[in-house]
Formats: structure tokens, sequence, C-alpha cells
């Protein structure tokens, strides 16, 4: 049985890893739904008044608060993102616990070096995660965002690939992944139009000037 076969304290240390990765992306989902958008001019002046009032510890408490309505889309379209993420990587973790617990799991004679690249391209997209993170804080950085985009929808394919080699019983996993890409979509539609907007502003900007 491949089980008796493997390092138990490897196995363990990296279904534990895996699990760390999607407790830190969650981290990252809290993060984005405190993102606000702007406020009226009014209010934003009251606000200018309390900050240099109460001193830079407004100004931080501030950090996030005034997103344009586009800005919010892309915000609440990455939320999408993350949040799919998450579900891969839950359905990762729970197609490597079936193999282990399978009589006769499909042995390549790779598993243990398999599971490290899992968690290593899991790693990855944590990584990737926290950039898409930052980039939504004002100025949004929109082609940071596209970037992060990109190596996530690489990373997914590897994965895929990755698990095809150990098992065909998977279709959760696929179906999660298969989320995510369409979530990516979606925001990669929402940063086009966001970037659309800011460059007909500065537009007007140049012929008002």
């Amino acid at each position: 049985m491949l089980l008796r076969r493997l390092p138990a304290s490897n196995i363990t240390a990296i279904g534990r890893a895996m699990t760390q990765v999607a407790v830190s992306v969650k981290d990252v989902i809290r993060e984005m739904k405190e993102l606000k958008p702007g406020s009226s001019d009014q209010t934003e002046a009251a606000s200018d008044d309390d900050t240099r009032l109460n001193g830079s510890d407004n100004l931080s408490d501030e950090l996030g608060n005034d997103l344009s309505p586009e800005e919010m889309k892309v915000a609440q379209s990455a939320i999408g993102v993350v949040s799919d993420t998450v579900v891969v990587i839950k359905e990762l973790i729970r197609t490597v616990t079936g193999l282990l617990r399978q009589e006769k799991p499909k042995d390549n004679g790779n598993f243990v070096d398999s599971l490290e690249k899992l968690l290593k391209l899991c790693q990855e997209i944590g990584l990737q995660i926290d950039e898409l993170g930052a980039s939504l804080y004002p100025p949004q950085e929109f082609p940071a965002m596209k970037a992060s985009l990109e190596k996530i929808s690489s990373i997914i394919d590897e994965v895929r690939s990755e698990v095809e080699t150990l098992t065909s019983s998977s279709e959760s996993l696929f179906q999660a992944c298969n989320d995510l890409k369409s979530s990516m979509k979606q925001m990669e539609v929402a940063l086009d139009c966001c970037s659309a907007s800011e460059i007909e502003s500065q537009m007007q900007n140049v012929s008002l000037s």
C-alpha cells in the first residue's frame, strides 16, 4: 500500500502547509472586504479636518476608503477571484486526502514529489493573491493586477496537469479551477473598463487645461 511507503510526517506537513495557504488567502478576502468607496465632497472635507486634528492614526484608518465606483467594481471582482481560489485549494487538499485513503492509489512512483510540487504551486498562488490584494489599494495598479491574474491562471493549469498524473477522479477540483478561471475573466473585464474610464478622464483633464 502506497500510504505505508510514504513518510507520514512529510505528508502531514504538506497538508498543513496547504491549509495555511488557504488561511492566508482568507485573510486577504477579509482585507479586501474592508475597502470602501470614496465619500461625498462634504464628507471628504470633514474627514480631512479630522485627519489634521487627530494625526496620522486616522490617516492609516482611511487607507482604502476612497475607491472610485469603477475601482470598487474591480475590488468586488477581485473578492470573487480570491474566494474561488480558496475553493480550489480546499478541493486540492480534499483530492490529496482522498488519494491517501484509497486502498490502491494510482502510483506513478513520484507521489511525494508530486505533493511537494503541488504545495509549491499552492504557495505561489498565495503569493500572487497577496500581490493582487496589495494592488487594490488606491491608486489601483491595473498592470500589476493583470500580471497576477495571468500568473494565477498559469499556475492553475500546472495544478490541473499535476493532479491528472495522480488521479482521474478529481471532477470537483477541476470544476473549482474552471470557476476560478471564469472569475478571473470577469475581473479582467472590470479592469479593462476601469482602465478605459481612467484614460477618458485623463483626456478630459488634458482638454480642459
